[in-house]
């Protein structure tokens, strides 16, 4: 497992720390009878949470509340703007749904090509 680093006040700066998206085509997020409930791609405007889910997966194996905690302590200011605006983040949503209780998800990382 990856170390866990230790999150900053601002995503900008968070999102420096994060490991590489290099290579990555997309991550799927699936349930527990394996179906896939959401896919984050490697494109612009998605990189940031796909960096961020990349590393969740990497740091904590799975994507429980543990590691939904530590995700929204990255995404720091969009976290509160998600909590004020339902809908507008859906990567932070998730995350927050997790975080209070919502049933874990498996991060499965498809490579590119």
């Amino acid at each position: 497992m990856l170390a866990k680093i230790e999150p900053g006040a601002t995503f900008k700066d968070n999102l420096a720390g994060l490991p590489s998206i290099d290579g990555l085509a997309r991550i799927d997020l699936t349930d527990a009878h394996g179906a896939i409930v959401a896919t984050i791609e490697n494109q612009p405007g998605k990189q940031g949470s796909l960096a961020v889910y990349h590393y969740l997966g990497q740091a904590f194996g799975a994507l429980d509340a543990a590691a939904a905690d530590h995700g929204l302590a990255l995404f720091a200011e969009h976290s509160a703007d998600a909590r004020n605006r339902p809908g507008v983040h859906p990567n932070v949503d998730r995350l927050i749904a997790i975080a209070e209780g919502g049933a874990p998800l498996t991060i499965v990382v498809v490579a590119e090509g």
